[in-house]
C-alpha cells in the first residue's frame, strides 16, 4: 500500500519544526560518535604489520588486492571491496590493516559480533595503533563489555595524555558501568591535565548528585564562583541548580549575589521571574519580567532572549504559556517593526497547537525579510496541508525570492502531485535536485523518492524504479521508498523476495503502521504464503481502525482477498463491500462483489 503522501509531508515537516524550535538541550557526550569517524579511515597501507615471511609475488598480489580493497570502498562498493579484502586474507590473515577494515565493514553492516572479533584481532596483532584501539573501545561497549573499554581508554591516556576525549570516553564508560566515583575520578584527571572547564564541573555535579552526594555537586559550582567572584553566570548557576533540587532560600540567596553584579543580565532575570513563579508568587514573576522588556535601555535582541528564556522555562515546567502569550501581544504592539517578536510568537502559537494564528504571524515575519528561508520555511509548517494551493503559494513566494533554495521545490512538486499535476510536479522537482546540496544525503534521497513516485504516476515504470534505486543509494533505511518500492513490485509480480526484504525492513521499524503492514501482508499474499499474510492484513485493519479511524479501501480489499484465500468467504464479501463503500478506485472489486469471488488485477495493468 502507498502511504499517504501528505501524512510523509506533515512527518517531514514537524520533524523541521521541532529541529527550529529555541528549546534549551544538554550536551551528551556520545562515545559513538568515534564510529563515525571511523568508518572513514581508510588505511594508506597495509605493509606496516606484514611479516618478512612473505614472499615478493605474495606481497606484490597483497598489495594489490589492498589497494584494491580501499578503492572500491571509496567508491562505495562495497560487495568487491569485501572480496579483495577476503583476498588479502588468504595471504595474510595476521595484518592489522586488513582485520581493522574487516571490523569496519562488518560494523556497518550492523553484525556487531563479527565487528568486535576484527577489531580485537587488528589490537593483537598491532597493540600500539590509535585508531584500532578506539574502534576495540567503542565495540567493547556495545557488547557491553565495560571494563575491557575501561581498560583500553585508561592505555590509550598513559600515551596521549592531552587528548581530552579520552578522558571523557572513560568517565562515561565507568558511568555506564554504575561506578559513578571512578567515573568523577577520570573527569578529576582531565581537570589536573587541562584545567577547569564548566562541562565537567556540571557533569561532576550529576554524578554527585546520582551518589546522593549534594554537599560534593554544589561545591563542584562554588569553586567557579571562588575563582571567579565577579562573573554572575556561576551565581545564576547555583541559583537554578538549586531550584531544582526545591533549595529556595538557597537559589533566592545565589540570585540577590548575581543582581549585586548586573541586575539586567537576561539569563538572572528569566532565573529570578522563574523563581517568583515556583515559590506562587506571580504578580512579583510578572513584574521581573515586565520591567526588564519594556526598559527602554534594553536592546531588542537582549529582550528577545529574555522571553525566549522565559517561555523555554514554562515549556520545561509544563506551566501555563498564557502569560507569555499577553507578553508577545504588548511587545509587538511596542515593537510593530521588530517581526523577530512575530516570529517568537509564531513558534509559540505552534507549541499551543494554534496553528492558523501561528500561520498569520509567520507571514508577517516571512515578508518582512522575504531574503531569509526561516520565515518561508516556518510558514510552510503551519499550513494547512489540506489546502493545496496555498501550500503551492507559499512555495512558490518563497521560490521568488530564493530561486536557490531546494526544499521550496520539494514541497511545491508534493503540492502539484497532490493535485495529480504531475507532469509539472515533474518539472518542479527536477529543478530542486539541480540546487540541492550533493553532501545532504537524506535530501537526495526524498527527492529522488518524490520524483520516483511522480515517475509511478506518469506509467514510467523503469524510471520509477532507478529513481527507487538512487534514493536507497543515498539513504538505505528510507521507509517510505522501501515501502514503495517493495509494493509496486508485488503487483507487477517482480523480483517479490526483494520486495518482501525491503517491505520488512519498514515493519521492524515501524511494526504498527498500517501501510507498512498492508503492504508486507500483500507482498506475502502474492508469493501465496496466504495464513501468514492474513496475520499481518489484520494487523493493519486493526491498527488503522485505532490510529487513523478512516481506514482505507485498499487496506479493506486487501483483507477481503486473503479471506478468501483463507477459506472465508461470507467475511471476504463483507470487506469487499465495505471497501467499495470507501470508494474503491479497484478495477476487479465489482467484478469480486458480483461473482463472490477472488479475481486478481492484471500485472501488466
Amino acid at each position: 500500500m502507498k502511504p499517504n503522501v501528505v501524512q510523509e509531508v506533515l512527518v517531514i515537516l514537524e520533524n523541521n519544526r521541532l529541529n527550529k524550535l529555541t528549546f534549551m538541550q544538554k550536551n551528551k557526550i556520545s562515545i559513538y560518535l568515534l564510529f563515525a569517524f571511523l568508518s572513514g579511515v581508510i588505511s594508506i597501507s597495509a605493509q606496516s604489520n606484514t611479516p618478512d615471511r612473505l614472499s615478493t609475488e605474495d606481497r606484490r598480489k597483497f598489495d594489490n588486492y589492498f589497494y584494491d580493497a580501499m578503492t572500491a570502498k571509496s567508491l562505495e562498493q562495497y560487495s568487491a571491496a569485501y572480496d579483495y579484502l577476503q583476498y588479502c586474507m588468504r595471504i595474510d590473515s595476521t595484518n592489522a590493516n586488513v582485520l581493522f577494515e574487516m571490523g569496519n565493514f562488518f560494523n556497518s553492516l550492523k553484525n556487531k559480533d563479527e565487528s568486535y572479533r576484527y577489531y580485537k584481532k587488528a589490537v593483537q596483532y598491532s597493540p600500539d595503533n590509535y585508531f584500532y584501539n578506539m574502534a576495540l573501545a567503542g565495540s567493547s561497549i556495545e557488547q557491553q563489555d565495560f571494563k575491557t573499554a575501561a581498560a583500553i581508554y585508561q592505555k590509550l591516556i598513559k600515551d596521549n595524555p592531552m587528548k581530552v576525549e579520552l578522558y571523557m570516553y572513560l568517565s562515561e564508560v565507568y558511568r555506564f558501568d554504575g561506578d559513578f566515583n571512578k567515573s568523577i575520578e577520570a573527569l578529576n584527571d582531565l581537570e589536573r591535565t587541562m584545567g577547569m572547564n564548566e562541562k565537567f564541573t556540571l557533569q561532576k555535579f550529576k554524578l554527585y548528585s546520582a551518589l546522593n552526594d549534594k554537599k560534593k555537586a554544589y561545591a563542584e559550582v562554588q569553586k567557579y564562583i571562588d575563582k571567579n567572584p565577579n562573573d554572575i553566570r556561576y551565581y545564576v548557576l547555583l541559583g537554578n541548580l538549586y531550584m531544582q533540587d526545591g533549595k529556595n532560600k538557597e537559589a533566592l540567596a545565589s540570585f540577590n549575589k548575581a543582581k549585586t553584579i548586573d541586575a539586567d543580565d537576561p539569563f538572572l532575570i528569566t532565573s529570578m521571574a522563574n523563581y517568583y513563579q515556583t515559590t506562587g508568587d506571580q504578580e512579583t514573576a510578572e513584574k521581573e519580567l515586565m520591567s526588564s522588556l519594556f526598559n527602554p535601555k534594553m536592546d531588542v535582541d537582549t529582550k528577545l532572549s529574555i522571553l525566549t528564556q522565559y517561555i523555554t522555562i514554562l515549556q520545561q515546567n509544563k506551566q501555563d504559556l498564557e502569560q507569555a502569550n499577553k507578553i508577545l501581544d504588548s511587545l509587538m504592539v511596542e515593537y510593530p517593526q521588530e517581526a523577530q517578536f512575530n516570529l517568537l510568537y509564531g513558534n509559540l502559537l505552534m507549541v499551543e497547537n494554534r496553528k492558523k494564528e501561528a500561520n498569520f504571524q509567520y507571514r508577517i515575519y516571512a515578508e518582512s525579510d522575504p531574503t531569509n528561508p526561516t520565515g518561508w520555511e516556518q510558514l510552510l509548517q503551519s499550513t494547512d496541508l489540506d489546502s493545496i494551493d496555498e501550500l503551492i503559494s507559499v512555495c512558490k513566494s518563497a521560490i521568488s525570492y530564493l530561486p536557490e533554495e531546494p526544499l521550496f521545490y520539494f514541497y511545491q512538486s508534493i503540492g502539484e502531485f497532490q493535485k495529480k499535476e504531475y507532469r509539472q510536479a515533474l518539472e518542479t522537482i527536477n529543478k530542486g535536485i539541480e540546487f540541492a546540496d550533493p553532501s545532504n544525503a537524506n535530501l537526495l534521497s526524498e527527492f529522488h523518492s518524490q520524483r520516483g513516485n511522480i515517475y509511478h504516476e506518469l506509467d514510467k515504470e523503469d524510471s520509477t524504479f532507478i529513481d527507487y534505486e538512487v534514493a536507497l543509494k543515498y539513504n538505505p533505511q528510507n521507509l517510505g521508498v522501501l515501502n514503495n518500492y517493495s509494493y509496486y513490485l508485488s503487483i507487477k509480480g517482480k523480483d517479490l523476495s526483494r520486495a518482501e526484504s525491503m517491505s520488512s525492513i519498514t515493519i521492524k521499524a515501524e511494526p504498527t503502521n498500517p501501510t507498512y503492514l498492508d503492504t508486507y501482508g500483500w507482498v506475502l499474499f502474492v508469493q501465496g504464503a496466504y495464513t501468514t499474510a492474513k496475520i499481518y492484513l489484520e494487523s493493519a485493519v486493526k491498527y488503522s481502525e485505532e490510529k487513523e479511524k478512516d481506514i482505507s479501501s485498499e487496506v479493506l480489499e486487501h483483507y477481503g482477498d486473503v479471506l478468501y484465500m483463507t477459506d472465508e468467504k461470507e467475511k471476504a464479501l463483507e470487506y469487499w463491500e465495505k471497501a467499495k463503500e470507501k470508494g474503491s478506485d479497484s478495477k476487479t472489486l465489482d467484478k469480486k462483489i458480483e461473482t463472490k469471488t477472488y479475481i486478481a488485477e492484471s500485472a501488466n495493468k
